[in-house]
């Protein structure tokens, strides 16, 4: 167990994490039985959630990656949507899942599916661990949510505050 001040109280233990991933995967396998699925993980912090996720689809499916960022290493969203690191490959009559950490107030992930609908993909869903409700500037389609969470700054299982604690096997609240 990690020690330090600025993790706070729990807001995701381990196993439930761990439950709800495997009950994710199973709905995704469903849903996508003889579908092209490609999974788009937004990096850094989907990394632990799509490879756990991928893990508990027993469909064949691929990944690629996409890096977008509007925090820096602030707790604050600054509004403007960066593209990172963009795909490997098209998507252009696929069927795509992005697997996303968070959703907090939507603004990133709009932009992220204004962006790859222009890219002709057959479908085009989300599937986020966690979503915060009362931060929603945007409202969004999210096929697949984990956890609703309060409007705290949620830290571990790959989510970071200037990119430390990802490495937590639950998600907590940041002590500020």
């Amino acid at each position: 167990m990690l020690r330090d001040e600025s993790i706070g109280e729990i807001l995701v233990q381990a196993d439930e994490l761990q439950h709800r991933v495997r009950q994710m995967g199973a709905e995704i396998t469903r849903d996508y039985e003889g579908k092209d699925l490609l999974l788009i993980g937004v990096l850094k912090g989907a990394v632990f959630f799509l490879s756990d996720l991928m893990r508990h689809i027993e469909v064949p499916c691929e990944v690629d990656f996409m890096a977008v960022s509007s925090y820096g290493s602030s707790t604050q969203t600054s509004g403007v949507v960066r593209i990172l690191k963009d795909l490997d490959a098209a998507i252009e009559g696929r069927d795509v899942l992005i697997v996303e950490d968070i959703v907090d107030s939507g603004l990133t992930l709009s932009y992220l599916l204004r962006n790859l609908q222009a890219r002709g993909p057959a479908s085009l869903e989300v599937c986020a661990l966690l979503t915060k409700p009362e931060r929603r500037q945007v409202e969004l389609p999210t096929r697949y949510v984990g956890f609703e969470t309060p409007d705290k700054f949620a830290i571990g299982y790959g989510l970071d505050h200037a990119e430390r604690y990802r490495n937590l096997p639950y998600v907590a609240a940041l002590r500020l």
